[in-house]
């Protein structure tokens, strides 16, 4: 127990000594929100990685989709590097980056009202934000609570406040800036951490080769009744696993914690940088828990999920490993919740006092009146996301992938094709973009509410989040091209920093 209470503590004191270390860097709206565009390679990647994967998906969705799909849950965290990450930066950072600086826009839903001349856009696109990042939120505090319950005798409760306190102070004191560093070093604790995991579980099981021999005998004929299947390829249902591959992976693409990771990026040369490194980063920490996941079933008889859930595969997992492994299982999944935590309130507060506070109910705000409302807004979207959370456990709702899924189903599936689109088409009109808002948002909040209605494949949100991302690709082309056309001159003027010269177009290179 004193090893464990040391090494948290020794955690806890460099990300608030990090934060208010970057004081000096988060005086303005450009400092505190992006870091003054001036985030290298490593940072930015680091930033990337760590608020794409947080408790949700070492807790809750490793040992969900590996007791559902076995070792072939691997092929997630795989998606998750070359979808989610490489691709994602090849397509999306550098033009990000251009146009964003271009457009003055910090945020993604002032990137929308400034890309198509649109403030309604802007206000709906924040409401999106502000809504959906809520049930996101309230997920990573609930990845901590098996956990902690096996680690430490203190009340969920108290440690949900804690986390959330500790994150608020050195997100406040720092911004964006305290923010990447802290995901660095705890992306750093990720990588290591999950290695050192699946070494001792996969030992306790006499090694990879015998663990996977296990697997291979194990049965479940209320999901197949073919042998090995949870030692195969593709698993027992490959249908369902590709709609978890598409949302997990693609959804990166239309996620503002994600994008706007790419409006701070510092040079070309960060780009090139960033991409491996997030690929990599990718690869080990979301392969990683999915392929621990995979072998969930072998501890089935330290885990009941009919009435304990899939929540408490991994913990039932890790519960006989050593004090110290167990206390870096802590620190590893609340690095992973806390990096997260950090980028969904920076986002979620500066997306509602820039782009619906500013100009709508205060017309005029300088620097120092938008920070401060930033910082006040964090405090308030982590007092909600606290209170959320705490119900949520004390009521059991819903399970973790559940959350998630809705949220991102919800915010990809309105945003994912309209900024795709916006940066590279300029055919794209605003009522495009307002259609794919309506259908992403409007199909997960009926999955929501009507969930017995939908057709049997629908009624998950994973995969209803996964049709909403793909319908949008299509939705948004084809109301476009029956809908007036944008101003020439306007659309000229948006697209022409693409065509400033250096010595080079700037698409190929930003120095």
């Amino acid at each position: 127990m004193l090893i464990k209470i040391l090494m948290l503590l020794l955690f806890f004191s460099v990300m608030l000594g990090v934060g208010f270390y970057c004081r000096k860097n988060a005086t303005d709206v450009g400092g505190f929100v992006l870091g003054g565009r001036n985030v290298g390679p490593w940072l930015t990647a680091f930033a990337y990685g760590t608020s794409y994967f947080s408790a949700v998906i070492f807790v809750g969705y490793a040992g969900q989709f590996g007791w559902k799909y076995g070792i072939a849950s691997t092929w997630i965290g795989i998606g998750n590097a070359l979808v989610g990450s490489m691709l994602a930066w090849r397509v999306l950072g550098r033009r990000t980056r251009i146009m964003s600086q271009h457009l003055n826009s910090a945020t993604m839903p002032e990137f929308f009202g400034e890309r198509f001349g649109s403030k309604g856009l802007k206000i709906s696109a924040s409401f999106i934000v502000f809504i959906f990042m809520i049930p996101y939120t309230a997920s990573l505090y609930n990845g901590l609570s098996r956990l902690f319950g096996m680690a430490f005798d203190i009340d969920y409760t108290v440690c949900i406040i804690v986390m959330a306190i500790l994150t608020g102070v050195y997100v406040i004191a720092g911004g964006y800036m305290a923010t990447a560093i802290n995901d660095f070093i705890q992306g750093i604790i990720m990588l290591f951490g999950i290695v050192a995991v699946i070494l001792a579980v996969l030992n306790s099981k006499g090694g990879f080769l015998a663990a996977l021999d296990q697997l291979a005998k194990v049965s479940d004929e209320t999901v197949s009744t073919t042998p090995g299947v949870f030692n195969s390829f593709f698993g027992p249902d490959p249908i369902n696993l590709i709609g978890v591959v598409i949302l997990t992976s693609l959804g990166t693409w239309g996620l503002p914690q994600m994008v706007q990771k790419f409006y701070a990026i510092k040079s070309e040369q960060s780009i090139t940088k960033g991409t491996i490194i997030s690929t990599l980063f990718a690869g080990v920490v979301a392969g990683g828990c999915y392929f621990l996941g995979g072998f969930g079933r072998l501890f089935s008889d330290s885990v009941d999920v009919a009435t304990e859930g899939y929540d408490a595969i991994i913990p039932a997992m890790l519960r006989n490993l050593s004090p110290a492994l167990i206390g870096l299982v802590v620190i590893l999944v609340l690095s992973a919740s806390m990096s997260t935590l950090s980028s969904l309130v920076m986002t979620s507060s500066s997306t509602l006092t820039i782009d619906f506070i500013k100009g709508n109910i205060i017309k005029k705000m300088d620097d120092k009146k938008q920070v401060l409302w930033i910082r006040a807004l964090i405090v308030v979207f982590i007092i909600i996301s606290v209170i959320l959370a705490i119900i949520q456990y004390k009521s059991n709702v819903t399970f973790i992938a559940q959350l998630m899924g809705v949220s991102w189903g919800a915010m990809a599936g309105a945003f994912l094709a309209p900024f795709l689109y916006g940066l590279y088409w300029k055919r794209t009109t605003k009522a495009g973009c307002m259609a794919s808002f309506i259908f992403g948002a409007g199909l997960m909040i009926c999955n929501m509410l009507f969930r017995d209605a939908f057709p049997v494949l629908l009624k998950s949100p994973i995969n209803a989040g996964a049709l909403a991302m793909i319908a949008g690709l299509i939705i948004v082309p084809v109301v476009s091209l029956i809908t007036k056309k944008p101003d020439q001159k306007e659309i000229d003027k948006i697209f022409s920093c693409y065509d400033k010269k250096n010595q080079v177009p700037v698409t190929q290179s930003l120095e």
